[in-house]
């Protein structure tokens, strides 16, 4: 395996992941609290990071931190439920699947990515394919429902982008980064989910398990590969790996919860899942000299994520 495609596989272990939060949000956590499950999911988490890798901002990395926590975690989340409850869940995915495309857009504009007739056929094949996977014949649209998935997708889009015009501090691992992130959306959330929703509810220990897998698995260690794989990747092709959720989601309810997954579902997954591999595909790097190649890809990978984690103050 080369080291791009190392790289590739374990970014896309993050939107993978998230495929599995519909599942369990249903099956574990308590309803109609959407609020409350993007606070835990984003707070315990970056305060967890903070505290393992003891790093705070310094300098302007206050105000980016702040800047990409809203994008990526704080106005995302809720923008995000808002869709989900007024729009079915077909529509709702259909719309956020947009994002490579503002990407592509935002790119150009920030990082001065000139958009290429690759970039914008594989977003659109991509947005194609998850339409076949969740869209259902009568879905319903719902105007606010409609602009706030937009808005949501150009959210995380913007952070994606953002993320990667910015890097990270010298001296400060992606861990680290992940966790400022994570702490400064949560305390977005936090007033607004007491807002809308009051108290929280009474946790049974099933809701606790939920919140957190959600957390840790699906927040906390997802997100570090996320961030991770943008400094890494182009911001395209990080972002056509997003079509791997609605592909992960529509095979765990299919597995699990019993939904129907028939033929078109088949194909639109072949498209979505195709359009992300061709969106990986790229010049090759430079071969580096003999001795540094007599290691092997997974080693390399292996150090790479050591040194991640011990620039952000964590030792194993």
């Amino acid at each position: 395996m080369s080291r791009k495609a190392a790289v590739v596989a374990l970014t896309a272990l993050a939107p993978i992941s998230w495929g599995s939060t519909y599942f369990v949000t249903t099956e574990f956590l308590p309803p109609d609290r959407p609020l409350f499950t993007g606070l835990m999911r984003a707070l315990p988490a970056g305060l967890l990071l903070l505290a393992l890798t003891r790093k705070l901002p310094q300098g302007a990395w206050w105000w980016k931190s702040a800047v990409l926590g809203a994008l990526n975690i704080g106005a995302f989340f809720p923008l995000l439920f808002l869709a989900a409850y007024r729009l079915p869940g077909g529509v709702a995915a259909v719309v956020g699947s947009v994002g490579p495309l503002f990407v592509v857009g935002l790119a150009a504009l920030f990082l001065g990515d000139k958009p290429t007739a690759k970039s914008l056929i594989t977003a659109v094949a991509a947005a194609f394919g998850v339409s076949l996977v969740v869209l259902k014949a009568g879905a319903a649209l719902d105007l606010v429902g409609v602009i706030a998935g937009l808005l949501s997708s150009l959210s995380m889009s913007a952070g994606v982008v953002f993320t990667k015009r910015w890097g990270r501090p010298e001296g400060v691992g992606a861990l680290a980064l992940t966790g400022w992130q994570l702490t400064a959306g949560g305390l977005v959330i936090l007033p607004i989910a007491f807002l809308i929703e009051g108290a929280p509810p009474a946790l049974t220990g099933t809701n606790l398990a939920g919140y957190a897998y959600l957390a840790f698995g699906n927040t906390a260690i997802s997100y570090f590969l996320w961030f991770r794989g943008i400094e890494r990747l182009s911001a395209s092709s990080a972002t056509l790996l997003g079509p791997l959720s609605p592909i992960t989601a529509a095979i765990i309810g299919w597995a699990a919860l019993g939904q129907a997954l028939g033929p078109v579902q088949v194909v639109g997954m072949v498209i979505a899942f195709g359009a992300t591999l061709v969106g990986q595909m790229g010049p090759r790097t430079p071969k580096k000299p003999e001795a540094v190649e007599s290691f092997t890809s997974a080693e390399r990978n292996g150090q790479e994520l050591s040194m991640d984690l011990e620039d952000s103050g964590v030792r194993r």
